[in-house]
């Protein structure tokens, strides 16, 4: 058998064995009878090994493992550094508020706070056009980067990227949260387990030996002209992490659909603690394929394991890669539909619509634009860069107004809309009309500009609601 042959036997086996075993645990789950909490938070039945496998999948995906080790400096482990902070404040803040309530999105929790569900389906539309052109296309480019590159493929990007797209639709569409949730725990085992094998044979290659790298590639504290200036940790990159895992519905599902907060909170803490040795999967790999190949950005990841791993191991490793790309493409899918269906489509056109079948036909929507917008990456000189970039036109306004929702003595709808409008607009000339300030820097200040006018719009002209309760109140 030769060793192309092994490669794809060994894929298409380990793929197809996930999605039975997906299958068959989910055919033996208890369901129940809130269609919407079925569909969209698995009837609220996770257990915490299941949140911290779909927490980390979700997250390390494609985009996260091409893109960081595209990178080739130690710099963006920074990325992952910080993803604990924020997942700490998840845990301890946010997760007993969105239990409180009992939101099946995270929106929700906006709609009791502020007392308007305008605010609620404002900020949905925000995250869908996020996921939609952006965070969508790029796991679909990152992920077909990859397998092009590992299995030197005749197929466009393009292809691949519709072939993953269907794939993840299946799951999405069909199957729900909870197939998504079941399929990351198996997928996440193995994407540990094959992350740290690269990097090992990747070592040997290299005889455990990072000497010669250029002094910039091995360091942590960032140049004014790097991707990640050490005056960024100071200021945006907190807050960056902050709305990722504290307010984005991609992430924040898995943890709402544990058993209880307490089971979300273990769940979280533990993926917080694999967060300190990722960097040895998305960076670590990185620095080796500038040693052995120069500067080749994206398609360094996919090079290196097609080079270093025997054939029978790289099939495997790309299968468990090939699920990080379906869980973290599927997951935005049916993050998407949860938030278009339950904010936008049940409150105003039909309340007594069918959950899952919107929520289906979202996901078929919003799966074939994606498809269409993945040449729209191909030029990028750094995806990752470019999609926190990119996030910050909605990602700060976003986070702003869940600020303003926990923490606001008094938050005031009306102040909050026009912030939330003011904050997009804002980051929207810094990124295409004047760039003064690294684009974290320019978030930060985004975020507290934000912030500033819904407090000063309270305060000289506040509008006639009902107070709200703080906090601390709520946590209580």
């Amino acid at each position: 058998m030769s060793g192309s042959t092994l490669q794809w036997g060994v894929f298409i086996g380990l793929t197809v064995l996930v999605a039975v075993l997906t299958w068959w645990r989910c055919r033996k789950a208890t369901h129940v009878g809130d269609a919407s909490r079925e569909y969209f938070l698995a009837g609220g039945g996770l257990t915490w090994p299941v949140v911290t496998g779909s927490l980390l999948l979700t997250n390390l995906s494609a985009e996260q493992i091409v893109g960081m080790n595209g990178a080739q400096m130690a710099l963006v482990a920074w990325w992952e550094f910080g993803a604990a902070a924020g997942l700490i404040v998840l845990a301890r803040l946010l997760i007993p508020l969105y239990y409180k309530y009992n939101c099946t999105t995270t929106t929700e929790l906006l709609q009791h706070r502020f007392n308007d569900s305008g605010i609620r389906a404002g900020v949905g539309v925000l995250f869908l056009f996020g996921y939609q052109f952006i965070l969508l296309p790029v796991v679909l480019y990152t992920g077909s980067v990859f397998m092009k590159s590992m299995f030197d493929l005749d197929f466009s990007v393009l292809a691949i990227a519709a072939a993953f797209a269907a794939a993840g639709l299946a799951y999405a569409a069909f199957g729900g949260l909870r197939a998504i949730a079941i399929s990351d725990t198996f997928n996440g085992i193995g994407l540990l387990v094959m992350g740290l094998t690269v990097t090992a044979f990747a070592m040997a290659a290299i005889n455990w030996d990072l000497s010669g790298l250029p002094a910039e590639r091995l360091t942590l504290i960032g140049s004014s002209d790097s991707d990640i200036p050490w005056t960024t940790l100071l200021t945006g990159m907190f807050f960056a992490h902050l709305f990722y895992w504290g307010t984005n519905m991609v992430i924040v599902q898995r943890a709402m659909a544990a058993k209880s907060v307490r089971e979300a909170q273990k769940g979280i803490y533990a993926a917080a603690a694999f967060k300190m040795i990722i960097p040895l999967i998305v960076v670590l790999p990185g620095l080796i394929a500038f040693k052995l190949y120069g500067d080749v950005d994206d398609v360094a990841y996919g090079r290196l394991v097609g080079d270093v791993l025997p054939p029978w191991l790289s099939g495997a490793f790309a299968a468990v890669i090939a699920g990080a790309v379906l869980s973290s493409f599927n997951s935005c899918l049916n993050s998407a539909a949860a938030l278009y269906t339950l904010d936008v489509h049940v409150r105003y056109i039909n309340p007594q619509a069918n959950v899952r079948r919107v929520g289906q036909s979202v996901a078929v929507i919003a799966t074939v634009v994606s498809v269409a917008l993945v040449p729209l990456y191909q030029n990028s000189k750094s995806i990752i860069a470019t999609l926190q970039q990119l996030n910050g036109l909605y990602s700060m306004p976003v986070l702003a107004v869940f600020l303003a929702a926990v923490f606001f003595r008094r938050p005031d709808a009306r102040a909050a809309k026009i912030g939330l409008v003011f904050g997009a607009a804002l980051y929207a000339c810094f990124t295409f009309l004047w760039s003064p300030l690294h684009y974290l820097h320019l978030m930060f200040i985004t975020l507290f500009a934000s912030l500033g006018l819904m407090l000063l719009i309270g305060r000289l002209a506040p509008q006639s609601t009902p107070p709200a309760v703080t906090a601390t109140a709520l946590a209580s």
